[in-house]
């Protein structure tokens, strides 16, 4: 397994947890100090939690500061958890209904 995507997905869930503890905006400066990476890591890994709208990210100068959306977070695990519900009850209902396999011989009448 590529460990590439779960890299990105531990530091963007390590930044937005940072933000939260800090309970104020944040520039990329604040947060790459705190984790010890590049400043370029730390705001490329901040570009899709922006992109999707689970960061609002506000230019005051030459800094940008971070800060999270709370809504926005409720809403996204809302819709994952709406989605692995429906999953669930998907996948049940196919389990029932099995195709047969190589071994499953019909019976001649």
């Amino acid at each position: 397994m590529d460990p590439g995507p779960v890299r990105v997905l531990s530091i963007v869930t390590l930044l937005v947890d940072l933000l939260a503890g800090r309970c104020r905006p944040c520039s990329v400066s604040e947060l790459a100090e705190c984790i010890d990476v590049g400043l370029s890591v730390v705001s490329r890994h901040l570009a899709l939690p922006r992109a999707v709208g689970v960061l609002r990210a506000t230019k005051t100068g030459r800094t940008v500061l971070y800060e999270i959306q709370y809504d926005a977070v409720a809403e996204a695990l809302r819709g994952i958890a709406d989605t692995l519900d429906r999953a669930r009850e998907d996948f049940a209902a196919l389990a029932s209904c099995r195709a047969p396999t190589g071994n499953d011989k019909e019976k001649p009448q």
